[in-house]
């Protein structure tokens, strides 16, 4: 296992700053998530981690060991990528194998290396198999399993699981987490998929225009996010904003509320709206409501319940759960 440390670490581009001074602290044995939209600087951040770029300034410490000058190969790292990069014309034993033949790793240590992931990771019926003759989930766990051969101290992921269907990436989600459990290793990941984040993190650390946002364990960010960027980007439906709300001495805030934390009432509440969609998931019901002045309110009751399109409905917010935002998006 590995420790990783990060001291104001820059990148720029020219003259783009693409990282602002990151600093974290990733434990032994920790998954972490960094997450963030498309441009937030979280790849850039795990390539130079990785070694594949080079930060602007700042220090990279795995283990203690400070590594900016370090190569990738030398580093103690292992990456997998959101392309598989597998070898068309070796099998899966082959692609696992081949970093530790070129590391000069005897023969027989490798043979084991390899069967023992390749039963970890339930690969040992296609351990002969060349990767068009795999799926894209099985694809990715041979793309695992030549990570893991490595026994590196720090995973690299960079969106692994993008290049996958719904329900593969639902299941390879799982094997990672099982993964995780399984070989207590440090892990980074990378996404930009909440739920990613929110299933497999022990911490979410959220980026936004190269800063971090917030740190902190998936519930702690959903629970208790530091500022409008974080509340509205964790969770699914996201949380419902309502601004220009007076709160004392004439300032101006916003007010959040989550989904599951308002109510349906035809006799009265807090805003009054037209039904304008609702979606029956099974587990769940969503309803969109539009609000006058205040835009569409998203409401999500447990189970189903029926719901006609174009009725006038009060949302009545839980007072313990609703939430304050200051002009300048930090929290009341």
């Amino acid at each position: 296992m590995g420790s990783l440390t990060l001291h104001d670490v820059r990148k720029s581009f020219g003259s783009v700053d693409v990282l602002k001074g990151i600093d974290l602290e990733v434990g032994e044995g920790e998954f972490v998530v960094f997450v963030g939209p498309s441009g937030c600087g979280k790849s850039t951040l795990l390539r130079i981690i990785a070694g594949l770029e080079d930060a602007t300034s700042g220090s990279i410490l795995i283990n203690g060991r400070e590594v900016n000058s370090v190569p990738p190969a030398k580093r103690g790292i292992a990456m997998v990528f959101q392309t598989y990069a597998l070898y068309p014309h070796l099998n899966v034993r082959d692609n696992m194998s081949l970093g530790l033949k070129q590391a000069g790793m005897a023969k027989a240590e490798i043979g084991q290396r390899v069967d023992k992931v390749a039963s970890m990771l339930s690969m040992k019926e296609l351990i002969a198999r060349r990767p068009a003759e795999l799926s894209g989930g099985q694809r990715q766990r041979v793309a695992i399993g030549r990570a893991i051969v490595r026994e590196p101290d720090l995973f690299l992921f960079d969106e692994p699981l993008s290049n996958l269907d719904a329900a593969l990436r639902a299941q390879t989600r799982l094997e990672i987490a099982k993964l995780h459990d399984h070989l207590k290793a440090t892990m980074v990941y990378v996404t930009h998929d909440q739920v990613e984040a929110m299933t497999l993190a022990d911490r979410i650390v959220v980026l936004n225009g190269g800063v971090i946002q917030q740190v902190g364990s998936p519930m702690e960010l959903y629970n208790n996010p530091a500022n409008l960027f974080v509340a509205g980007f964790i969770g699914s439906p996201r949380m419902n904003f309502i601004p220009g709300i007076h709160a004392g001495r004439g300032s101006i805030h916003t007010v959040g509320v989550r989904p599951e934390h308002i109510t349906l009432d035809p006799d009265g509440g807090d805003l009054e709206g037209t039904v304008t969609h609702v979606e029956y998931l099974g587990a769940d019901t969503i309803i969109y409501l539009e609000c006058k002045d205040v835009g569409l309110i998203i409401v999500r009751n447990f189970g189903e319940q029926r719901i006609e399109n174009h009725k006038r409905l009060f949302a009545r917010f839980d007072p313990r759960r609703v939430m304050q935002f200051n002009a300048d998006g930090s929290r009341s």
